[in-house]
């Protein structure tokens, strides 16, 4: 046999009203009150059943209302009751009204044990229910938090009490307890009835409540207020947070966002972020009265319609007083309670003068770290605010002392970066030589999360019009990584000047290398460097390339197809032992050649392959400059680790010197020939249009060919080479004999061809070749030196 519900002739009159004042649900509770079937009221506005000079109902700008009303009855007396009434969610300006029935009737709550011994023995806000979810009884401390008496809430369920979600929820809850009979937690984030103040942590514990037989009866619903411990929980995840998501750059600006984004809202609705010059950041103490001037370099809010504020990078004095002045002053915290019933200047910078905001709480917190005074943190409250406990100033505090070090880091980075950068700038070619060989464009972009790198590039004029063209990676980070570079760039250009081989001046580099890792104090590894060589010769269109560990050239035909260049790898310099080997090509006019480093194609999230075929797609596209083919390469290849590692790419258009412009004779090795030569070369200056130069070319290809013919062996070639701006004399024989540059003394016959060689050209020197030696000067064409 069922439990008898003493309520199920009790059921509350219950009536929605929606905006306009209209009665849109009308239950049959309501019709026995005033005896209205629902099609006689439905539609009608409410105002026809208040008895005119009745208590008012409330206005639209409230959102939950008690009282008493009087209605008229069907056959016109009045009828006064005590109503509730409240907002339903997502049924904007309505209003549910719900009149309880028996509610001035407190009779069976006290005669009733089970309800008595509930109520009695509960240390906290507690309600009890019954099989029809209405509400027999409730404490005096439920009673104060729903803020309506205890005897007026007998017989409701709780969407008669509200129409909040977390009532729906609690009802799904009492019907699963009745029904299975066990127990169920809940929890709930709402305000208490009546208070302001920011949303409650509640925690209730639904229990069944059995007779003697068993039977489940009712359910007891006790409600425990657990706020501190859920902000205390809130306050340690927030430190968690703080410490994995602030610190994860190197970079001031995204540390200081990080800091002012982590707090908001959980600590304050308004964050910022103002920092020190760094001049200033020695010692944040100052005389007293004086001004602090401070930038602002983070800002986060809970709301887009914030009070104005000053966004990032504004600079604005703060005068002595401030809460931001005080902290800086005093190095400690400083909370500034909010103004009941008033408004307070705005603390921050703002255009032209101090903005009212209304009531607010506000916390400044300096950053230091490292016994230097960074800025300081500004943490505002608006709207509703709460004063910021002891508790939250330590959080702030806590929060701030790891950004802090974390802003420091990122500071004393950003110096060594920039130290760092302007070593590697330095150390880089300002600008490529202009050479009639090659057209060339280069770009250099340096690593920001890692450190600057130890990529570089080189274009290096030869003798015969020749030109090297040289890219490599220094293994590391830093200044050690520049330092690396560097060194290794002079010795390129030292090697490059002995006119060595790819493959030659490759094995001397890794020498170089293998020896700088064995003086006192280099790691090993530390000097690891790979490196790409080639050298280009316009007359002959040939291009010799060795590598040593480094990418592979990419090569655009004149046709626009574009391949990898087929060379061989090489090991990585350093390794020591190991020979490398070297091929050339024949590059028609208008060939472009790339070299670049592996921060441009490879990476973690980037193969070198797929790299490498977009690199080609990129390069073979028509442009108008290598300029705009040098951009058009960095969009089109995203940087495969962002931007934790260097790129440095050299592109060079190959040009070729027209045979107009080399003349070339067999000598007999006889020493009568020497004046026949002569003459040979002064009509081909003749017909060049060279006459200028006639001098000092005829005196320096006598001397050569005469030091040729005297010391060297035959075959003997002179060569003459000029382009706009030089006359290059070459002269070649199967000897391996160098020459030396010497003083000749005042009774010596020889001794003097070569210091008069040098006197006469810009520069001269000596090559070695398969065949023997070349010896050459040039000389600068008048207006060009």
């Amino acid at each position: 046999m069922s439990p008898v519900n003493p309520f199920d002739d009790s059921a509350p009159a219950r009536a929605v009203v929606d905006a306009t004042g209209r009665l849109r649900e009308w239950n049959e509770a309501a019709r026995g009150l005033l005896g209205y079937p629902p099609g006689a009221v439905l539609g009608r506005p409410l105002a026809d059943l208040l008895v005119v000079g009745g208590p008012p109902f409330p206005d639209r700008d409230a959102r939950r209302w008690s009282g008493s009303l009087t209605l008229r009855h069907r056959d016109g007396h009045s009828v006064s009751v005590w109503a509730m009434a409240h907002r339903p969610a997502g049924r904007d300006g309505a209003w549910v009204v719900v009149v309880p029935r028996n509610g001035d009737s407190a009779e069976g709550v006290a005669e009733d044990p089970l309800i008595r011994a509930a109520l009695r023995q509960s240390p906290c806000a507690t309600m009890v229910f019954d099989t029809g979810l209405r509400l027999r009884g409730a404490n005096d401390a439920m009673a104060r938090l729903l803020d309506v008496p205890a005897r007026r809430l007998r017989g409701l369920r709780p969407t008669d009490i509200g129409s909040r979600p977390q009532h729906t929820e609690l009802e799904e809850h009492l019907r699963r307890v009745l029904d299975t009979g066990r127990g169920h937690d809940m929890r709930a984030f709402m305000k208490a009835a009546g208070e302001s103040r920011g949303a409650h942590a509640w925690s209730a514990r639904l229990a069944p409540l059995a007779d003697g037989e068993g039977r489940v009866r009712g359910v007891c619903v006790s409600v425990h207020d657990f706020t501190e411990q859920h902000r205390a929980r809130e306050r340690l995840q927030l430190v968690s947070e703080a410490g994995i998501r602030i610190g994860s750059t190197l970079d001031v600006t995204r540390t200081a966002q990080e800091l002012a984004t982590v707090c908001v809202p959980g600590l304050a609705d308004l964050v910022t972020v103002d920092l020190l010059d760094r001049r200033d950041s020695a010692d944040g103490r100052r005389p007293p009265g004086t001004p602090i001037r401070l930038r602002r370099v983070a800002r986060a809010s809970a709301e887009e319609d914030t009070p104005r504020i000053a966004g990032s990078g504004r600079t604005d004095d703060y005068p002595a007083g401030s809460p931001q002045a005080e902290s800086l002053t005093t190095g400690h915290a400083v909370a500034v309670p909010p103004l009941v019933g008033g408004t307070r200047a705005e603390t921050s910078p703002g255009a032209g003068g101090r903005d009212p905001v209304g009531p607010h709480a506000i916390l400044s917190v300096p950053l230091r770290a490292r016994g230097t005074t960074l800025g300081v943190a500004v943490f505002t409250r608006f709207g509703h605010p709460e004063p910021f406990t002891a508790d939250d100033v330590l959080l702030a505090e806590e929060i701030a002392a790891r950004a802090a070090v974390s802003i420091d880091n990122a500071r004393r980075y950003s110096r060594e970066r920039e130290t760092t950068l302007t070593l590697q700038r330095s150390l880089l070619p300002r600008a490529l030589p202009t050479t009639g060989a090659v057209e060339t464009a280069s770009r250099y972009l340096p690593a920001a999360s890692s450190g600057v790198g130890g990529d570089w590039f080189d274009v290096i004029p030869l003798s015969g019009t020749r030109v090297a063209m040289v890219v490599g990676d220094v293994a590391g980070h830093g200044i050690p990584a520049s330092a690396a570079m560097g060194r290794l760039r002079t010795a390129v250009r030292t090697l490059a000047d002995l006119d060595l081989a790819p493959e030659e001046l490759l094995a001397h580099l890794d020498d170089l290398v293998v020896r700088l890792a064995s003086e006192p104090g280099e790691r090993a590894g530390e000097t690891g460097a790979t490196c790409l060589y080639a050298v280009y010769d316009p007359i002959s269109r040939r291009c010799a390339l060795a590598r040593a560990g480094h990418p592979a050239p990419v090569l655009v035909e004149p046709d626009g197809r574009a391949r990898l260049v087929d060379l061989p790898s090489g090991p990585p310099l350093g390794i020591g032992g190991l020979p490398f080997e070297s091929v050339e090509l024949s590059l028609p006019e208008g060939s472009l050649l790339a070299l670049y480093t592996d921060g441009l194609v490879g990476g973690s999230d980037h193969d070198a392959e797929s790299g490498g075929a977009l690199l080609s797609e990129a390069l073979a596209a028509p442009a108008a400059s290598l300029e705009e083919t040098c951009d058009r390469v960095l969009r089109s290849l995203p940087r495969p680790d962002g931007d934790a590692r260097d790129v440095a790419l050299l592109l060079a258009r190959t040009r070729v010197l027209p045979c107009e412009q080399v003349a070339t004779w067999d000598i007999p090795a006889d020493a009568a020939m020497v004046a026949p030569v002569r003459k040979q070369v002064l009509d081909q200056l003749d017909g060049w249009g060279l006459r200028e130069a006639a001098f000092p070319a005829e005196l320096v290809a006598s001397e050569l060919v005469t030091n040729a013919i005297r010391y060297g062996s035959a075959p003997i070639r002179l060569r003459l080479i000029h382009d706009a701006a030089t006359l290059i004399c070459e002269v070649s024989d199967s000897s391996h004999t160098a020459p030396h540059l010497r003083r000749a003394r005042t009774w010596d016959e020889g001794g003097r061809g070569l210091l008069l060689v040098a006197q006469l050209t810009r520069r001269w020197g000596s090559r070695h070749t398969a065949e023997g030696k070349t010896i050459w000067a040039e000389l600068a064409l008048l207006g060009e030196d």
